[in-house]
């Protein structure tokens, strides 16, 4: 690989950092029956750490590991589509003996499916075609109860769930299917402490103790600095360690950042020279020019008082008390309602997060080049 650090997705162990402990524990609860909770801000590596775990020998060559992501849905309908596609994906490299084993029990797509000219099955269904997303999805866990090897399947964001309004009884489905499926372990990976908390750890919610809990945290410095010095050197090149730990501070620890300004540095860095902390800063100029246009699309699309609140929340860092009057009076904002409102629709949005009262802009880059601008 021309670049070793690696900005999208999972590449293999050897471009993977760390979490040596975290595989280890996963692996050791998972393959011994226990289904997981895994809970992190996002981009903090918690999909990566997933497919490494599925790489990883012992899971890869016993089971079949399908990983869902539902970030994007809002129905169960978009759930059921998801989970699907993903499932026959996996399996279609597998052999037709495999798929065929999935498409036999998928009864009600199973006129849906088309095939392509090398008679391979292709998910091609729009969410009218499946009229019927309950009787599916019970198909689909029919097949994991029944697949020829254990499964193990990752449910990512697994806090959208929350969203599907015209399914109120949907963690109950769930939790009922899991109960029932002996030969699958599951894994559900969110982003959203207070949703996943509220799932997983409240007494009134069907899967109140139904899984072990793991909280992701941050890779350490010392691994980071590590990593970065063991790619730069085998590439020959190399790296300070006060530029590792200035890239670390700077942008909280996040790794999707932490990658994305190592990957400029290293690009930036010809064979047989060192990377030093001055071009710490204009790699960080690099990287924020590319995004200019995103940034500022996003921000003119914002309604203006949402705009405002979200620019007080950047111009603080690390926003406390938004809500206050002081908050408002210090940002000239309208009305502790209007922010309380605005706060809302940007956590839906993504922009922002919020962990123990503190609120964040959700995107490093995009705070400091708030900040700049």
């Amino acid at each position: 690989m021309d670049n070793p650090f690696v900005t999208k997705g999972y590449a293999g162990p050897e471009y993977f950092c760390d979490r040596v402990k975290e595989t280890s524990q996963l692996m050791e609860l998972t393959t011994n029956g226990n289904n997981m909770a895994l809970i992190s801000p996002r981009r903090v590596g918690k999909t990566d750490l997933i497919r490494h775990l599925f790489q990883q020998p012992g899971i890869s060559d016993k089971y079949y590991t399908f990983h869902i992501d539902i970030y994007a849905t809002s129905s169960l309908r978009d759930f059921v589509n998801v989970f699907g596609r993903a499932i026959l994906d996996e399996l279609k490299p597998k052999g037709k003996i495999v798929w065929e084993g999935f498409l036999h029990i998928l009864r009600s797509l199973r006129s849906e499916i088309t095939y392509d000219i090398n008679n391979f099955p292709t998910w091609s269904l729009g969410l009218g075609d499946i009229e019927n997303p309950e009787t599916t999805l019970d198909e689909i866990f029919e097949y994991l109860g029944k697949a020829d090897k254990p499964c193990m399947v990752c449910i990512d964001e697994f806090q959208q769930i929350t969203k599907y309004t015209e399914s109120p009884n949907i963690e109950a489905t769930l939790r009922t299917y899991m109960q029932r499926c002996i030969n699958t372990t599951f894994i559900f990976s969110g982003s959203k402490r207070h949703l996943m908390g509220k799932i997983f750890t409240s007494p009134s919610r069907p899967f109140y103790q139904s899984v072990l809990i793991m909280n992701l945290r941050p890779i350490p410095v010392d691994k980071y600095v590590e990593f970065a010095k063991l790619q730069f050197e085998k590439n020959g090149k190399s790296i300070d360690r006060t530029v590792v730990e200035e890239v670390y501070h700077r942008f909280d620890s996040v790794t999707s950042c932490v990658q994305r300004m190592l990957n400029v540095l290293y690009m930036k860095t010809l064979p047989g020279e060192r990377c030093i902390l001055d071009m710490v800063d204009s790699a960080e100029e690099y990287i924020l020019d590319m995004f200019t246009e995103t940034y500022s699309d996003l921000l003119d699309k914002l309604p203006e008082k949402q705009r405002e609140v979200f620019l007080a929340i950047a111009r603080e860092g690390k926003a406390k008390g938004i809500t206050s009057k002081s908050f408002v009076k210090r940002h000239h904002l309208q009305t502790v309602s209007t922010v309380t409102a605005a706060v809302r629709s940007l956590l839906d949005k993504d922009l922002i997060t919020e962990d123990k009262g503190v609120y964040t802009v959700y995107d490093p880059f995009f705070a400091l080049w708030l900040i700049r601008n």
